[in-house]
């Protein structure tokens, strides 16, 4: 866990970053603190659709007392074939204040948790922020894990740092096109290249004790059906500006959901052959296959 929790000004600095709003790189510019919405559909205060122990996520994360995963509403990517749809572009759940949340992070420790995993945080970075120093304060000792889609600004990153211990982002297109038509982000892959190199910045390659994650970079990539040259093209960049032992999970589980089977060339599952090609090609590179 990191030596000490976030301190006040970092999470003052956060909490301006959002009024007018840049959390995030779609830089809408409303005043989420006057509970006005832009892309991500959330105002003042965090929606939480779950919190509770997890044991779906990767090993090193669920270890024996499994994830303890908050799910947030809402979403600064909002992809068109979103397996969590309901949450992010429905925004299932309830209204929580960062105390709330501290409660919960405490929650789930005591309930034999490894980690609080905080699932989609990116657009209210600050809140949990404001939780992650509270529950420290209380008491919190487990790594806090920080799940998101990749699309970060490293200006927040950078404000985060000491309260993540954990990095897990996705990383999901490689050319802007990809990132236009499913997510209408097309600086996504410029984005995500720079957040990758934040994150090992700060927390470094994946460290694992006795089965269980401690801190670290691990990355998520969900293979897409007919993507292998971008799949390819994303870990050959993990390797080579990233880390040359980073952790990545090559995730094999696209289904078309959502909206999904309105793009024709990704209507299908991901072909068993697609999947092996990619994760192939990620230990040809050196990395850590989680």
């Amino acid at each position: 866990m990191a030596d000490v929790e976030p301190s006040e000004p970092a999470v003052k600095a956060a909490y301006d970053l959002a009024a007018p709003c840049r959390i995030c790189p779609r830089n809408c510019g409303v005043n989420r603190l006057r509970n006005e919405r832009g892309h991500c559909g959330i105002g003042a205060v965090p929606l939480v659709s779950s919190a509770a122990p997890h044991f779906g996520e990767e090993p090193p994360l669920v270890g024996r007392g499994g994830s303890g995963t908050i799910f947030l509403a809402g979403c600064s990517l909002l992809c068109a074939f979103c397996q969590n749809y309901e949450i992010s572009h429905g925004r299932a759940g309830r209204p929580a204040e960062p105390a709330r949340i501290a409660d919960m992070m405490l929650a789930l420790e005591r309930n034999g948790c490894e980690n609080v995993n905080l699932v989609t945080p990116t657009h209210v970075a600050p809140w949990l922020m404001d939780a992650v120093r509270t529950a420290r304060l209380g008491g919190l000792s487990v790594p806090v894990v920080y799940n998101c889609g990749g699309y970060e600004t490293v200006e927040t990153l950078r404000l985060l740092e000491g309260t993540v211990d954990i990095y897990m982002p996705d990383a999901k297109f490689w050319l802007p096109e990809s990132a236009q038509r499913y997510a209408r982000a097309p600086d996504y892959p410029e984005q995500v290249r720079d957040a990758l190199k934040e994150m090992q910045r700060q927390v470094g390659d994946l460290r694992i004790e006795d089965g269980v994650a401690l801190g670290g970079l691990l990355i998520r990539h969900l293979v897409m059906p007919g993507g292998t040259a971008e799949s390819t093209q994303i870990l050959d960049f993990i390797a080579r500006e990233v880390s040359p032992s980073a952790s990545v999970n090559v995730m094999a589980q696209y289904r078309p959901l959502y909206k999904a089977r309105d793009y024709p060339e990704i209507s299908r599952p991901v072909a068993r052959d697609e999947y092996h090609r990619v994760r192939d090609h990620a230990r040809e590179m050196g990395l850590r296959l989680v």
